[in-house]
């Protein structure tokens, strides 16, 4: 029972506020001296080296640059002008544009944060003018700004591909299904809300309503086809087999500046900025990762994965059950603890386990991306929220975006469920 032991510990340091990467590290340093001994640690220097010398990884900064690149281009506010134009026109034509913005975001930037506070800058204002509801408007924005976790290129994916021995490639093409029906789950909640109540999200004039409509597409065209291209490059040299996910990364990193230039927003301040942002974040993943790694060996070598697995195993109907406990504890983790740790922690526990049973190793971690995603809008520590009401004015407040967010929630863990229950339809075989 130690590794239980140990992972209670780990979860009541990381709620009280301690550093994760040196939380994990130091649980395991103190856990596997008094259980092991500091022998065990012996071989820490060979898993360090491992996690440096693995070439996936490597797409994990060239694509952090690349979003932190794109979003200092403004990209999300010619976005959100060029569709408010195009659909603000008819009852929740803003909330579907903010839900549309937001998916072309993922699919070019994939940072969250980013994607949240720019869209609470730019386009909550604008539908709170034209008389939104607060809720709505909140969680729409909420909800949208955290496609970037399920919509490839996905960070996560990324993370959860090499945790599960997957082809990146592979899973981010798996992932491509179940993010239009997510996308297209919260268009249609929109759209029926707007017709169901009229004062919800009414329609709304835009500076442009004078233009034709073939001015309109035209304008929205010159907003979408860049991001578009590059969009298509990056997955489509994955998916064609051209590229691998890692030199498809630095195709993006490359084409993001080409993107700045292109809107006039290339200059050697921004390029620096955005390399020294990436290096942080890059930074904190990689500290946790090697953290993760010794809390993993010591958990092992301690035998807590054994426990757990001989639990799962003697369940009755013992493949379904493992994936709603594991569902189940990854959405309550996800309320207290980021994605990095439930990846990098949680999941190589439910690994061998999954392993061992034959679930399909792509299903199970597009249900862990979809399950992770929810962890961003989940109170009370989730990170979405908090990105919101840092730049939504004062008539915003914490319980607008609370409520706001709950019919998103539901959103995603119906279709999760849908996931679960229905694997063939989106093209896996499950068990």
């Amino acid at each position: 029972m130690i590794g239980l032991i140990m992972f209670g510990v780990t979860l009541m340091l990381l709620m009280i506020g301690f550093p994760v990467a040196f939380t994990f590290a130091g649980v395991a340093v103190i856990f596997g001296t008094l259980t092991e001994g500091v022998n065990l640690f012996g071989f820490m220097p060979y898993r360090i080296m491992s996690v440096m010398q693995n070439t996936i990884l490597m797409a994990v900064p060239l694509f952090i640059f690349m979003g932190i690149v794109l979003q200092k281009t403004k990209l999300a506010e010619q976005l959100l002008e060029a569709m408010g134009d195009l659909f603000g026109g008819m009852r929740g034509g803003l909330a579907v544009s903010t839900i549309l913005v937001g998916s072309l975001l993922a699919a070019s930037t994939g940072v969250v944060g980013a994607s949240v506070i720019a869209m609470g800058v730019i386009s909550l204002p604008v539908m709170l003018k034209h008389n939104y509801k607060k809720t709505l408007s909140t969680g729409v924005i909420c909800a949208s700004g955290t496609l970037g976790q399920i919509i490839p290129p996905s960070i996560v994916l990324i993370i959860l591909a090499d945790v599960l021995g997957v082809p990146v490639g592979d899973l981010f093409r798996s992932a491509v299904m179940p993010s239009l029906v997510l996308v297209g789950s919260y268009i249609l909640y929109v759209l029926i809300i707007s017709h169901l109540d009229k004062e919800a999200a009414p329609a709304s004039s835009n500076k442009n309503s004078h233009l034709s409509s073939g001015a309109k597409y035209w304008l929205v065209a010159k907003a979408v086809i860049p991001p578009l291209a590059l969009i298509i490059a990056v997955l489509g040299s994955i998916f064609s087999g051209i590229a691998t996910p890692t030199e498809s990364a630095s195709i993006g990193a490359v084409g993001s500046l080409f993107l700045a230039l292109a809107y006039r927003r290339l200059n050697w301040n921004m390029v620096r900025e955005a390399s020294i942002e990436t290096v942080k974040v890059t930074s904190m993943v990689f500290a946790i990762l090697v953290g993760a790694t010794a809390f993993s060996m010591v958990f092992t070598y301690t035998g807590g994965d054994t426990v757990l697995e001989a639990f799962i195993m003697g369940l009755p109907a013992k493949e379904m059950s493992f994936i709603l406990i594991s569902m189940l504890i990854i959405l309550i983790l996800g309320f207290f603890i980021d994605f990095i740790e439930i990846s990098l922690i949680i999941v190589p526990i439910f690994y061998p386990i999954a392993l061992s049973l034959g679930i399909d190793m792509e299903w199970f971690a597009i249900l862990i991306a979809m399950n992770l995603q929810a962890s961003f809008l989940t109170p009370p520590f989730g990170f979405s929220l908090f990105y919101l009401k840092g730049v939504a004015p004062a008539s915003i407040k914490t319980t607008d975006i609370y409520k706001g967010v709950m019919p998103f929630i539901i959103i995603q863990v119906s279709v999760l469920i849908s996931l679960i229950v229905f694997p063939s339809w989106y093209g896996f075989s499950g068990f």
